[in-house]
């Protein structure tokens, strides 16, 4: 089956970035997001929370889709493909809320250290 024109687009963003910045996380992140559906990364708070805890201050990259089971309580910057209007409510009320998309557009200013791919 086809993928969507939305992903396919979102690829295309993460491998213009990669060339543009010589950075292995554009790259690899386009791998992963051409990947079969069935291997969809879905995330709940409750992990990225863990998560937040043991990497005060990095950037939490989900290459998929964030679900709101559980709550953040460390402030934490969050980027992933989509996520529930109710996990982006939660995020937004401790920390932000950003689309891959539009964070794959400011590439250059990543700090390709302070990211965490989460899985």
């Amino acid at each position: 089956m086809a993928k969507k024109l939305e992903t396919v687009l979102l690829i295309a963003s993460l491998e213009k970035a990669s060339k543009k910045t010589e950075k292995a996380l554009w790259s690899s992140l386009a791998e992963k997001m051409q990947s079969p559906k069935r291997n969809k990364v879905l995330i709940n708070l409750d992990k990225l929370n863990k998560l937040a805890l043991l990497n005060k201050g990095k950037t939490l990259l989900v290459p998929g889709k964030v679900l709101s089971q559980g709550e953040l309580h460390e402030k934490v910057v969050v980027v992933a493909v989509s996520a529930s209007e109710t996990a982006k409510a939660k995020i937004k009320a401790k920390g932000e809320f950003i689309l891959l998309k539009d964070f794959a557009e400011k590439c250059e200013k990543v700090k390709v250290a302070d990211v965490i791919i989460v899985k």
